[in-house]
């Protein structure tokens, strides 16, 4: 049986929304979860938290009239518990199982999916540049993005396909025009919202040293001056080379070459308050490098990465915010909720960012975690190269990102 296709159980299910579920997670509130996927899927990504308990038993442990009893016993009988799966589907047949046989259950509406659409934005407070400054933030996937707004204007850096209509719906909500969509790099574990805002006329921005990779949609030359000359045709987004600046109100947006994770990974200085870092640095581990070139390439692109770190990045004021594309579980927020953090407080408690070059690429080279489920096609996609419609794309990009270099965080160590 296909885990979609279960009938409506005989007995009420009760249903809990994503973000509820999120906030008695974010509230402290001891939960505990049924995750009724393949136990692989499971192993790849679930919900995780200090307050969560997860179980994994999959639906199929549910078919029979007689359910083992072993079955039965791993399952707490004295507290309420939350019964997931991909979609829906089979927790709500599972859940309603478990109801009749006296159990406490509700399930997750939409399941992992639903769980994957939750999308929150929080306001950097330590950003001192002009206008205001907000950090997306996907916790399914550990996706961030960063909209900058100031006098009825506004951009978003590395902005998510899955989101379009939210960013333009905010910016309108706040009152600004939505100017500018730019790419720290060709991402390789979510499907870049870059190419959709463009089409609904903002102006799409993508780093000039990523065309090289194979972008179909990039204009022919590079930008020589401000935003605006860069575009050299219609259907082409602009490309942005180092040192090109974007004006947002009074605030600057300047880009910053900062190779490594990839040879076109690109950083944006936001008002010379926050460096949006892409998959460069992030706080609580610094860059993969294997992504483009492969285990082949990884050691050059190390040293590259090393190269980027220290002499644009850690030579920017000692304040300067760092805000990544990414989060993983090991990461702790800051006061304010963002994940970001100075620049100073990263040399203090990350090790790599003090070392000498072999001994950095010697570390990042050492624990890898496995690649984001996809990226191939991923990348294919966000290079123009393979076409897909939005549930394929939503699909393609459910999973943890793993973009760092370590699966451990390499802060306060």
């Amino acid at each position: 049986m296909n885990a979609d296709d279960f009938p409506t159980p005989d007995v009420d299910v009760e249903t809990t929304d994503p973000e509820s579920l999120k906030d008695r997670i974010d509230a402290g509130e001891d939960v505990t979860l049924l995750d009724a996927r393949m136990q692989s899927d499971y192993d790849e990504w679930r919900i995780d938290g200090e307050n969560v308990t997860s179980l994994n038993i999959p639906y199929f442990e549910f078919l029979e009239d007689d359910i083992d009893g072993d079955v039965l016993a791993q399952i707490p009988d004295d507290h309420e518990v939350t019964v997931l799966c991909a979609k829906g589907g089979a927790s709500e047949y599972v859940a309603g199982t478990l109801a009749e046989h006296g159990y406490d259950v509700n399930h997750l509406e939409d399941g992992m999916n639903g769980w994957a659409s939750i999308y929150e934005a929080v306001e950097v407070e330590r950003y001192d540049g002009a206008g205001t400054l907000l950090q997306y933030q996907r916790p399914s996937s550990g996706c961030l993005a960063y909209l900058l707004y100031d006098d009825g204007e506004a951009a978003i850096i590395d902005p998510l396909r899955a989101f379009t209509d939210r960013y333009l719906d905010d910016a309108a909500d706040l009152g600004v025009d939505l100017q500018y969509a730019l790419d720290t790099h060709i991402h390789a574990d979510h499907i870049s919202g870059v190419r959709d805002l463009d089409a609904e006329g903002v102006e799409g921005v993508i780093p000039e040293a990523a065309v090289d990779r194979g972008v179909t949609y990039a204009a022919e030359q590079g930008s020589t001056g401000p935003a605006s000359q860069a575009r050299q045709d219609t259907d082409d987004l602009t490309t942005a080379e180092d040192g090109d600046t974007f004006q947002v109100g009074d605030a600057t947006i300047e880009t910053v070459s900062t190779p490594g994770h990839t040879t076109g990974m690109t950083s944006y200085l936001v008002d010379g308050s926050l460096l949006a870092t892409g998959d460069g640095l992030f706080i609580e581990s610094v860059a993969r490098p294997d992504l483009e070139e492969g285990d082949e390439g990884a050691p050059e692109a190390a040293r590259m990465l090393y190269e980027s770190l220290q002499e644009r990045v850690l030579t920017l004021p000692d304040d300067t915010l760092i805000g990544g594309a990414h989060f993983s579980d090991a990461a702790e927020p800051a006061e304010d909720s963002t994940f970001t953090a100075p620049i100073s407080a990263l040399v203090e408690e990350m090790d790599a960012l003090t070392m000498d070059e072999d001994a950095f690429v010697e570390l990042v080279l050492s624990d890898m975690p496995p690649r984001p489920a996809n990226y191939e096609e991923i990348i294919a996609t966000n290079l123009g190269q393979n076409a897909v419609d939005d549930e394929e794309a939503f699909t393609l990009e459910l999973g943890p990102n793993n973009c760092a270099a370590s699966q451990e965080s390499l802060a306060g160590d």
